[in-house]
């Protein structure tokens, strides 16, 4: 299955498997080897990758996304030469730059000076490009006061900056990147989002690994399910993330509309976040007050219809989901050109983080008949200084009672 942006092939994958053996006895050190010379060796088998086939075409943003374990790293290791394959063939047509392991190729008692040369070296840049791209590199890393310190006196955030930085400057045709970027800051990612922008417009080909379905639907041209090393399911992003959330978090309380359902016409004009005196917001305080809001144009009569708002975290955690059948009672009677707005006020409890909210309308009933259903189609900020680690900052009445 070969997509549209290009139509000669860069990658690919013809019936690629990767296995794993695993040691049921490991020895630690050479006495236990000498002293147990007979003692049976028995492995266990990770089937890591199994049989997958694929073409990605030249100029293609292609997504792999899969649960921890799943495969996609494993994958994008065998693409990148990083891992040989057990069978199949993988062919690339032209020049690679992996960004796929964080520091991977850098040397730690080095300073970034001496690390982005090296590295733009091997990915075949000469010593006068590279030093020539040098100040780009840390200019975008945002690395000028640090540009002599060793790296092992770097954080985990600084060290992501140099790798991806170091990486975008090669001019390779092909780029395989893992989801690493959730390492980097808010600030900075944004900035990357920006650089796959500008890639994506120079047509390079790029490999996407990510939990972030949002980033997924955002960039890629197709996408890829994989669990426990199979593909499960391929094509356009939207019902890749989909099938993703399916498997993570089961279903969404309304299912996408069937054919007949969308075509009715009833569709969600917009979706928004409201605060107390009802004005939009894209950003709140911890226990500011909160309202899920989306509306809704209806194409045909409808009595009682599910109406449903569903909050979400950027990897797919719900965290909420509000019906009016279950909170509300009965919705009421509409007419075919009739507009309405959907309001759900919710106690804000929520740790800071960024929220997404899926609105869907549905016939009278269970709620799997949808008539219009839009994932994660608005978004807030929660701001805050109260972090407990736990996805809701429930108010907690502590009480310690002695015997």
């Amino acid at each position: 299955m070969t997509a549209q942006p290009g139509s000669a092939v860069a990658v690919s994958l013809e019936n690629v498997s990767k296995t794993f053996r695993l040691p049921h006895q490991q020895y630690s050190t050479l006495k236990e080897r000498a002293l147990h010379p007979f003692r049976s060796t028995e492995y266990d088998e990770l089937h890591a990758v199994k049989d997958i086939s694929l073409e990605i075409a030249e100029g293609e943003f292609f997504g792999i996304v899969g649960r921890n374990g799943s495969g996609k790293s494993t994958l994008l290791k065998c693409i990148a030469g990083i891992y040989g394959v057990d069978q199949g063939r993988i062919s690339i047509a032209g020049r690679l730059s992996p960004f796929i392991e964080l520091g991977v190729g850098f040397n730690m008692d080095l300073t970034a000076r001496d690390n982005v040369v090296i590295n733009a070296i091997m990915l075949g840049i000469s010593r006068r490009e590279a030093k020539a791209r040098f100040d780009h590199v840390i200019d975008f890393a945002e690395l000028d006061e640090f540009v002599d310190l060793k790296l092992k006196n770097y954080s985990s955030g600084m060290l992501v900056r140099l790798a991806f930085a170091t990486a975008i400057q090669v001019d390779a045709e092909i780029l395989l990147i893992d989801e690493v970027l959730a390492v980097g800051d808010a600030a900075f990612q944004q900035k990357c989002f920006e650089e796959f922008f500008r890639l994506k417009r120079e047509g390079k080909t790029i490999v996407f690994v990510s939990h972030d379905m949002y980033s997924v639907e955002r960039f890629c041209h197709r996408a890829m399910l994989m669990e426990r090393g199979n593909m499960v399911q391929i094509g356009d992003p939207r019902e890749i993330g989909r099938a993703y959330h399916k498997l993570n978090f089961g279903q969404l309380p309304h299912e996408a509309p069937a054919a007949e359902s969308a075509a009715s016409g009833t569709m969600i004009a917009d979706a928004w976040f409201a605060a107390a005196d009802g004005e939009r917001v894209t950003s709140c305080s911890q226990e500011d007050a909160l309202s899920m809001c989306f509306e809704v144009r209806f194409a045909e009569d409808l009595t009682n219809p599910v109406f449903a708002a569903t909050l979400r975290t950027e990897l797919g955690h719900t965290i909420i989901v509000a019906r009016t059948d279950q909170h509300g009672g009965a919705s009421g009677s509409f007419k075919a050109g009739e507009t309405v707005t959907a309001k759900f006020a919710i106690p804000n409890w929520l740790t800071p983080s960024r929220y997404l909210l899926t609105p869907s309308v549905a016939r009278e009933g269970t709620g799997e008949n949808a008539l219009a259903l839009v994932e994660d189609m608005a978004s807030i900020m929660v701001h805050g200084s109260s972090v407990s680690g736990g996805i809701l900052e429930l108010p907690v009445d502590v009480r310690i009672e002695r015997a």
